[in-house]
C-alpha cells in the first residue's frame, strides 16, 4: 500500500472524488431519518419569519399562487393559507412566463424572503422572470401585515443578466444594518455561480455600498452550482448555509461555510450537511434551507425535499445543534473520513470503486494498529455507527475490534465484498455528549476503512 500523510490536501482529495464519483450507500440504514414533512404538499424554498408568537412561512409559486404562505406557533403544526401573499408582480416582471412554455405550473416566481422593516412594515424579496432580459431577477414588495397582500415595486432590486440573472435573495441583519444575499444564476449559461452579499437601505428597497462575492461552486458534491444562501451567526462565527447541485432529483444537497468576518473569506465544510443519503432516503434532495430559533429557544433548520414520486417538494423542520461553529442536523448522518482520522501502524492509499473522497485506510493488520476517529454529538445516547469498508480477505468474513472512548465495545463485522467494493456495516454505539473517540483495531482477517457515519 502507498503511505500518504494523515491529512491530504483538499485539492487532491476533491479531484479524486470527482474522478471516482460520489457513491451512495448500498444499503438503506433505518436510524438516520427525518421526522417527516411538516407541510406535506408543494412548499419549496421555504423562508421563515416570526412576528409575535406566530411563525410565517413563504414558498415558491404553487397552485396558481405566486407566493404560498402558512402560519404556525411551534414550527411543527402549520396552516397553509388560501390567499396569494404576492398577487401581482412588479412592472419589470413577465407574469405570463412559464416553464414549460405555455404551461400552468412554474411561473418563475421563486424563493421569497420576508422580513420586518418596522412595526407595520414588511418587505418581501422575490425572484421573477425579467421581461427585458429574459433572465431571472430579484424584486421587492411591501405590505402592512405578514400575510400581505404585498405590493410590488416597479423596478427590480437586483438584475444582472450579464452573469445569468439573479435569484434566491435572503436577508441578514447585524449592528443596525441589513444585508441582502443572492446567487447570480450563471449555471443558466455556462458561468460560475457566486453567492453575493451587499448592504441595503433600512427599508430594504435599495442596495448601498460595496458588493462582495462570498463563495462559488468548486467541490465535487456541488455539481455546477451553489445557491439559496442563508447567513446565520453562531457565537462569533458567521455560518453561510447554501444548497448545491441539481434541484430536480436526489443529488440536491445543503452544505455550509464559515468565517470570522461578515464578508469572508469563508471556508467550506469538507462534506455536505444534508443529503439524500444522510437521511437514508427519507428526504430526497434536501435544500432551499432557512434557519430560525424555535419557541423553546433551540435552533431549527427548515428545508424542502421531494416526495417519493418526485412530484412535489414538501417542507421539513429539524432540530439544529452545534459543536462549536459546526452545525449538526438531527436525523442526518455525519461523515468522518478515515484519512482524516489519527492512525498508527496503518496507512492511507488512493482507492477506486467510489471511495468517499477517493482515499481509504488499510494495513490495520497488527496488534497495535489503530484508526481513531474523533466524533462529536450534541446529546448523550445510543447512536448508529455506519462503517464504510471493503473486505477482500481470501478467508471470507473479516472484522475490526472496536473501542469507544478507550473502552472495548466488541467488534465491527464485515461480510466479504472484494477489494475496492465499498459497503456499509451498521451497529449501535453509546456516546457521551460532546467529544468521543471511536477506534478500530486488528480483528479477524483483513479489511480497509473508507469512512464512518454517525446518526
Amino acid at each position: 500500500m502507498i503511505a500518504l500523510p494523515v491529512r491530504l490536501a483538499t485539492a487532491v482529495t476533491a479531484a479524486l472524488a470527482l474522478a471516482a464519483g460520489l457513491l451512495t450507500a448500498s444499503a438503506t440504514p433505518s436510524a438516520a431519518v427525518a421526522s417527516g414533512p411538516v407541510i406535506d404538499q408543494n412548499f419549496a424554498d421555504p423562508d421563515i419569519m416570526k412576528v409575535g408568537r406566530t411563525y410565517y412561512a413563504y414558498a415558491t409559486n404553487s397552485d396558481g399562487r405566486n407566493i404560498t404562505w402558512a402560519t404556525s406557533t411551534n414550527l411543527t403544526d402549520w396552516a397553509v393559507q388560501g390567499t396569494d401573499a404576492l398577487p401581482a408582480l412588479g412592472a419589470w416582471a413577465d407574469p405570463d412566463w412559464s416553464f414549460p412554455p405555455g404551461g400552468s405550473g412554474d411561473h418563475g416566481v421563486w424563493a421569497p424572503e420576508v422580513f420586518a422593516a418596522g412595526p407595520r412594515s414588511f418587505v418581501m424579496w422575490y425572484t421573477a422572470h425579467d421581461r427585458a432580459s429574459g433572465k431571472q431577477c430579484i424584486g421587492a414588495a411591501t405590505a402592512t401585515a405578514p400575510g400581505g397582500p404585498f405590493v410590488p415595486r416597479d423596478t427590480a432590486l437586483v438584475c444582472t443578466p450579464e452573469t445569468g440573472g439573479a435569484i434566491d435573495a435572503s436577508s441578514f441583519f447585524e449592528n443596525g444594518r441589513r444585508y441582502i444575499l443572492w446567487k447570480n444564476d450563471g449555471n443558466c449559461c455556462s458561468q460560475d455561480t457566486w453567492l453575493h452579499l451587499q448592504q441595503v437601505s433600512a427599508d430594504g428597497l435599495r442596495r448601498v455600498g460595496a458588493e462582495t462575492e462570498l463563495i462559488k461552486q468548486n467541490k465535487p458534491f456541488e455539481g455546477i452550482l451553489v445557491e439559496a444562501p442563508t447567513l446565520w451567526k453562531h457565537g462569533s462565527t458567521y455560518v453561510l448555509f447554501y444548497s448545491a447541485n441539481f434541484f430536480g432529483d436526489g443529488s440536491y444537497v445543503s452544505s455550509y461555510a464559515t468565517s470570522t468576518q461578515l464578508r469572508g473569506p469563508y471556508t467550506k465544510a469538507a462534506a455536505p450537511l444534508m443529503t439524500t443519503d444522510a437521511f437514508a432516503g427519507t428526504v430526497r434532495g434536501p435544500g432551499g434551507q432557512d434557519v430560525v430559533t424555535g419557541p423553546d429557544g433551540k435552533d431549527r433548520i427548515v428545508f424542502h425535499g421531494w416526495n417519493s414520486g418526485f412530484t412535489y417538494r414538501a417542507m421539513y423542520s429539524q432540530r439544529l445543534d452545534w459543536h462549536g461553529s459546526r452545525p449538526v442536523v438531527e436525523g442526518a448522518k455525519i461523515r468522518y473520513e478515515a484519512e482524516d482520522a489519527s492512525f498508527t501502524r496503518a496507512n492511507a492509499r488512493y482507492a477506486t470503486g467510489g471511495a468517499s473522497n477517493g482515499v481509504v485506510v488499510g494495513g490495520i493488520d497488527f496488534d497495535d494498529s489503530r484508526v481513531t476517529f474523533t466524533v462529536h454529538v450534541p446529546r448523550a445516547g445510543t447512536y448508529r455507527l455506519y462503517t464504510r469498508y471493503a473486505n477482500g480477505s481470501d478467508a471470507g468474513a473479516a472484522g475490526h475490534t472496536l473501542f469507544v472512548n478507550g473502552t472495548s465495545a466488541g467488534t465491527v463485522e464485515y461480510p466479504f465484498t472484494g477489494w475496492d467494493n465499498w459497503q456499509i456495516s451498521e451497529r449501535a454505539v453509546s456516546l457521551q455528549a460532546g467529544t468521543n473517540t471511536i477506534a478500530y483495531g486488528k480483528g479477524v482477517n483483513f479489511a480497509e476503512l473508507d469512512a464512518i457515519d454517525i446518526a
